[in-house]
């Protein structure tokens, strides 16, 4: 067995867990399975969750993690959209539901998760701000999304209808640090994982 590939960031973060776990997920890049319905697939993303989800139990320095179960039909192609530090800012493309949705870890956009068609919205993060809840509706799609951040700005795309859904963190601190889901055409399902963000390394390189 090959040894695991060094993780860039920095050591013992929750981030270094899932990159060792699924190594085709790269800082600020998608990690998409374009096979449609692979049951193996599927069972192996959501095990890699699973499993950060009981090392954030087990380490104190993890235990700011919390995840928020997916909204929508779930059909459709798995993504991840994981980047290193703060994210920075937000697009979400819409029309009558959520089209493509991609992030901004630090000054490096992530790949386009679905597509860059419709209607684009954009939110940019001033400094020490962070995305503190995303709420909306969803049917087999996710028709509409709310994503709110820590000084009570909003970003708002899609159409309201379908069941509603709220997602935030559990802890106190806490902030958005990355989403998963899945996508056929559209979103079809989106979660959304929380933690504490170490900016330390940032702020120096700043």
């Amino acid at each position: 067995m090959a040894p695991p590939r060094p993780y860039p960031g920095p050591p013992n973060t929750l981030k270094q867990r899932l990159w060792r776990l699924a190594p085709a997920i790269k800082p600020g890049q998608v990690f998409f399975d374009n096979r449609r319905n692979n049951k193996s697939d599927r069972m192996l993303f959501l095990a890699i969750f699973a499993v950060i989800a009981a090392s954030a139990i087990a380490d104190p320095e993890t235990q700011s993690y919390s995840y928020s179960p997916p909204a929508g039909s779930g059909s459709g192609s798995p993504f991840s959209i994981i980047g290193e530090g703060r994210i920075t800012a937000v697009r979400v493309w819409e029309s009558s539901n959520i089209r493509g949705i991609q992030f901004r870890y630090g000054f490096t956009w992530s790949s386009v998760v679905g597509h860059r068609s419709g209607q684009l919205q954009e939110m940019e993060l001033s400094d020490n701000e962070a995305i503190i809840q995303i709420s909306g509706k969803a049917s087999h799609y996710v028709q509409s999304v709310v994503i709110v951040t820590s000084k009570g700005r909003h970003l708002e795309a899609g159409q309201p209808s379908g069941t509603s859904f709220n997602m935030y963190p559990s802890h106190k601190g806490a902030e958005l640090i990355f989403i998963s889901g899945t996508n056929h055409g559209a979103m079809t399902s989106i979660a959304a994982h929380w933690g504490r963000v170490d900016t330390s390394a940032t702020d120096t390189e700043n």
